[in-house]
């Protein structure tokens, strides 16, 4: 590995900012928003690393506070991957201990006074963190879960990307082309020819992953491209916009009852 390519992993895992960026940032707005990425450590089938999906969620993160004027923190690097137990590597935490962490998280930034967070999220299994959110209403911390499903589909239809949602789920083209743009250097050899479908999984959670795919993909990785994943994360990024007004904003807007429809 390169240099550069070192560097390059290095910096889009871990924030480089000083205290002093932070206190500038902060007193140029009007609310400071926290944005922490969450991904996982499980396998990714044989041309994708363990930290797949924390390199996703750091690479949505990362874009996002480019655009915005966001205090980025490092990664949760392993969270709920029980479905992926059968392969070697794979690391686990509670659902529990996850929910735990992130609230302590979120406690510690309010008294820093950030009391504003959103949590990328790189893991579909990571599902206790749509209950963080939801108890955080009321608690004095404003948060948020991006990327959302509806954001998920305009960066697929803007990339272009092939692959239905429902069989696009691990290891397929999106995530390869994600890191195709994003670690180049981290992507082997072997995603060309390592479509598998699987996409009735009806009982994946009672059965694991392991009854459905033996490499671990389920997914198009040879449709993958790093152009796709440079859209995709365009599209997030932009998506992110709506998200920005909503927890800064100082009063949250009502619902359009029309919307509801």
């Amino acid at each position: 590995m390169s240099s550069s390519g070192t560097h390059s992993t290095v910096s889009g895992l871990l924030p480089v900012d000083t205290t002093e960026d932070v206190r500038e940032r902060g007193s140029g707005v009007a609310r400071e928003v926290a944005v922490l990425p969450v991904g996982s450590f499980e396998q990714h089938g044989p041309f994708l690393p363990l930290a797949t999906d924390t390199l996703v969620a750091c690479a949505i993160a990362r874009e996002v506070a480019a655009a915005y004027p966001v205090h980025l923190l490092p990664p949760v690097t392993i969270s709920c991957s029980h479905e992926h137990a059968a392969w070697p590597g794979t690391v686990s935490i509670s659902s529990v201990t996850l929910h735990a962490v992130i609230r302590d998280i979120a406690d510690s930034l309010r008294r820093s006074g950030v009391d504003t967070l959103v949590l990328v999220n790189g893991h579909g299994g990571n599902y206790v963190l749509g209950n963080v959110v939801q108890e955080s209403v009321g608690s004095g911390t404003r948060m948020a879960l991006f990327p959302g499903m509806e954001d998920w589909d305009g960066a697929r239809d803007r990339a272009g990307v092939q692959t239905s949602l429902l069989s696009d789920m691990h290891a397929g083209e999106i995530e390869t082309s994600i890191l195709l743009h994003a670690h180049p250097e981290l992507v082997r050899p072997g995603y060309e020819t390592s479509d598998f479908l699987a996409d009735d999984r009806r009982h994946l959670l009672t059965l694991g992953m392991s009854a459905y795919t033996e490499s671990g993909v389920i997914g198009r990785p040879s449709m993958a491209s790093a152009e796709k994943g440079k859209e995709i994360l365009a599209g997030l990024t932009e998506a992110f916009g709506a998200y920005f007004s909503l927890v800064t904003a100082k009063t949250p807007p009502s619902v359009d009852p029309d919307s509801r429809h």
